[in-house]
Order: structure tokens, then C-alpha cells, then sequence
């Protein structure tokens, strides 16, 4: 995996390629740019530099009748740590799922352990180079039959907003790439840097990758029927907030209710919601404070640090101690057990 660990004082930021394949979809290319360039490190310097390119350098022309002009050719990919392939109609790949002869130049020049990255339906480009072989992978939801038709070979989740890998990911469509980048800046950098970016393009922090793509109701509720008073007073007190009886209680509403309302407004069970939000507040303290383990899992609303350590392993696949050492500041956390 890409991990990049914390280090005192800074460092150059992480070399990112967005590679611009016509008929290009201009929403998911400016995806990129915009959230990664929102993230700060703990010095407030860029924690990534991100280079626009296309196939031969020169203008790229989208779906939507005009065109993007690229800063650079195919070399620059052999710069990167990272290349990033939005969305993308090229009749080549997208019908008969195989690449251009220009694309598999351009992609000769990645060097190894390059992570390789899709927004929507770039996912046909990484699979129509082999990236995805084997692999678990997902894209838009309107797309999976004719994904599933040329890509046999890959395991399509068509339920989710992304798809981590290790050093190959890929996101659903359009607003889901969003997710996707704040899910590496996490990886990368940590939640701090993470929500930061998130305020700064004023989206919300996280919504985790196996989250359904499809909301049934998109619209959300009356202003007085919504339950934003009742998560945020979750939120305000997570350590004794330990069911969704009590989110009930707290929004006066039937259990059915509160479930169906939720969903409208954040694609998420109440359960769902309240594991995730006290898994973020746990990474938090981890970062910024010296508590214990067993204090974070108790201030997170984990109640032990075998609950929070199971999250962690689960979600993120590493251990509240080794999370500490990764993402926290110089001497923070010095020996305590997680």
C-alpha cells in the first residue's frame, strides 16, 4: 500500500498526474485538482502537487461542447506517485473495452508502486490496461452491464461509492470522486488534513467508501422534520449517545421513521452513521491528544479499546497505536498500547 508516513517537519508534496482521455467528463477531471490542492499539511504547506495532462499535450474535448486545456503531455506521468483518470466516453474503451495505442505509451511510462486511481468511468480505462484484473472495482451504476460485458475479469461492486486496493483504487460517479479524494488525503495524511480539505471545498468530511451509491430519497425532509438537531447533538456527546434508541428518543420520531429520514439526508442507516462519526472522532484524539487508548475508545463512544481496535482493524486496517504513529505529531503517544 501507498502509505506515506508523518514525519517532522515538511516534506514535498505527493506528486499527483490527472490524465485527460476525450470525450472527457469535465466535472470528474476538476474533481482532483480541487479537493487534493485543499489539503494542508500540520505546517500549512500543500500536501500535494497536481499536474493536469493529456494524451499528446494538447487541448482535451469534453461531453458537454468544450474543451480543457492540458499543462502537459504523457511525459509527465513518469513524475508521478499518483495518476488519477477521470471519466471518459472514448468509443474504443467504453464499447469494446480495449485501449488506444497512445494509452498504453503513455501508461509504459508509469514507474512501479505508482498508484493508479478512477473516477467513474475511468475505471474502463485501468480495466482495459489490465490494472483491474482480479481486482475489486466499481463505477457508475448506470455503466455495470456494459462494465461487467467487457471486463469479465474484474469484480465489480456497483453498490458502493469507492474501492480500495491498496495502490489501485476507484470511485463511483461524479460526486463520489469527491469521497475518493478525501479518502486518500486520510490515507495519506490523516483525518485533520482530510476534514480541512473537506471544509475548504465545503463537502462533508466522510462518507465511508461501502456507503450505496443510489439514495432513494435524494430530496431531503421538511427543515423541521430533518434530523440534523438530533446528529448534531450526537455528535456533542458521542461517549453516552451508546444506541439508536437513543437518537430516536432525542428526534422524537418512531425508530422506522428516523431510519427512512437518515437515509434521505445521509445515504446511511442511523447505525451506520453513528459508527462512522464515532470512528472519526476517535481518529481525531488519536491525532491531536496524548489520551490513552482505552480514554479514546471511551471518549469516541467505543467503550473499550478491543471495541475501537476491531473498527479500526476493520475499516482501516491498521491499529489505534499504529494509526498514532503515522499520522500524529513528533514524541505524541510514546508509548502507550493500542
Amino acid at each position: 500500500m501507498c502509505k506515506l508516513s508523518a514525519m517532522a517537519g515538511h516534506r514535498p508534496p505527493h506528486r499527483v498526474v490527472v490524465l485527460c482521455i476525450e470525450p472527457l467528463v469535465g466535472f470528474d477531471m476538476t474533481i482532483v485538482p480541487q479537493v487534493l490542492e485543499a489539503a494542508r499539511d500540520s505546517s500549512g504547506e500543500p500536501c500535494y502537487e497536481v499536474r493536469v495532462a493529456s494524451l499528446d499535450g494538447g487541448p482535451v474535448a469534453t461531453h458537454k461542447g468544450y474543451a480543457v486545456v492540458s499543462d502537459h503531455g504523457p511525459d509527465v506521468l513518469s513524475w508521478a506517485e499518483t495518476v488519477v483518470v477521470p471519466g471518459m466516453k472514448h468509443p474504443l474503451i467504453r464499447h469494446e473495452g480495449r485501449p488506444t495505442p497512445e494509452l498504453e505509451a503513455a501508461w509504459s511510462l508509469l514507474r512501479p508502486g505508482t498508484r493508479q486511481v478512477s473516477v467513474c468511468t475511468g475505471a474502463f480505462v485501468l480495466a482495459a490496461l489490465g490494472v483491474l484484473d482480479g481486482l475489486r472495482a466499481t463505477t457508475h451504476w448506470e455503466y455495470v452491464e456494459d462494465f461487467r460485458r467487457l471486463f469479465p475479469q474484474v469484480e465489480l461492486d456497483p453498490d458502493v461509492l469507492f474501492v480500495d486496493e491498496g495502490d489501485v483504487l476507484t470511485s463511483a460517479g461524479l460526486g463520489a470522486g469527491v469521497d475518493l479524494c478525501l479518502h486518500l488525503i486520510r490515507r495519506d495524511f490523516g483525518v485533520e488534513a482530510a476534514n480541512h480539505a473537506a471544509r475548504g471545498c465545503v463537502v462533508p468530511p466522510w462518507r465511508e467508501g461501502g456507503q450505496a451509491q443510489f439514495i432513494e430519497h435524494p430530496l431531503p425532509p421538511r427543515s423541521e422534520q430533518s434530523t440534523s438537531a438530533t446528529r448534531l447533538w450526537a455528535l456533542a456527546n458521542l461517549r453516552s449517545v451508546t444506541r439508536v434508541e437513543d437518537l430516536v428518543a432525542h428526534a422524537r420520531m418512531s425508530e422506522r421513521t428516523l431510519s427512512r429520514r437518515f437515509r434521505a439526508e445521509t445515504g446511511q442507516s442511523p447505525q451506520q452513521w453513528l459508527l462512522q462519526a464515532r470512528l472519526q472522532r476517535a481518529l481525531e484524539l488519536l491525532e491531536r491528544t496524548d489520551l490513552a487508548v482505552d480514554r479514546v475508545a471511551e471518549e469516541a463512544g467505543f467503550g473499550t479499546a478491543a471495541a475501537l481496535r476491531h473498527r479500526m482493524r476493520a475499516a482501516l486496517a491498521t491499529t489505534p497505536q499504529g494509526y498514532r504513529r503515522t499520522f500524529a505529531g513528533p514524541g505524541r503517544g510514546a508509548g502507550l498500547t493500542g
